[in-house]
């Protein structure tokens, strides 16, 4: 199998039970830039939920743009650290605009930024029908299920074991809901207040990940 190096110290799969990333400089550079930025953990994160998509679409013969989302799944994240944190929007518009600027300097055209831009937002929002939009159906479903288990079931046992043997948790569920509970504290109107405001910390804590 071949892998790309971890500046950390690890490594990354280029296929997890099947599952392969896209190659080429900018899912290169989606890399990069969120293992430096983001801690393990959350590094782990966004990784799992790209891998979690793309095995979800697979099984179910659906086409999608594994660049975009590749790209997208590694940034939608990093609004949440120091360096990308805003004061005034929640947390995935300024990752969506984060995306914008960094797939401009890759030289996307400005569709193609505006997706990347709409699939991170998104993830946010209610369920988007995969019929409508493929991609932010798929990283809605990555990070449901790596987050707080959400669909889990129909993962296989055995790809959840090697997809977390691979990337391991590190206390992510821990860190993240702290990380929401600071967003929600000052920005009290924002989807991450309104999950709070539910089981979701609850949910995440006890994901069935973290159980084995």
């Amino acid at each position: 199998m071949r892998k790309a190096i971890d500046g950390k110290g690890g490594r990354m799969s280029s296929e997890v039970a099947g599952v392969r990333v896209p190659g080429g400089r900018a899912a290169e550079a989606a890399r990069m830039v969120c293992e430096e930025y983001a801690d393990k953990a959350l590094y782990h994160h966004c990784l799992r939920s790209y891998f979690f998509g793309a095995a979800w679409a697979q099984e179910r013969g659906l086409e999608f743009d594994r660049e975009l989302f590749f790209v997208s799944a590694l940034l939608h994240d990093l609004a949440l650290v120091p360096p990308f944190d805003s004061h005034t929007v929640p947390f995935e518009e300024a990752g969506g605009h984060l995306a914008r600027v960094f797939t401009a300097g890759l030289g996307w055209p400005t569709d193609r930024r505006s997706r990347a831009a709409e699939l991170i937002v998104l993830h946010m929002r209610e369920d988007v029908d995969p019929e409508v939009d493929v991609e932010s159906r798929l990283l809605q479903v990555g990070t449901s299920a790596d987050v707080s288990g959400a669909g889990l079931e129909v993962f296989s046992a055995p790809f959840r074991d090697a997809l977390v043997r691979q990337y391991p948790r590190l206390g992510f569920a821990e860190s993240f809901v702290r990380l929401f509970r600071d967003q929600a504290e000052r920005k009290p109107g924002c989807a991450a207040a309104r999950l709070l405001a539910g089981k979701w910390a609850e949910r995440t804590e006890c994901n069935p990940l973290d159980q084995g």
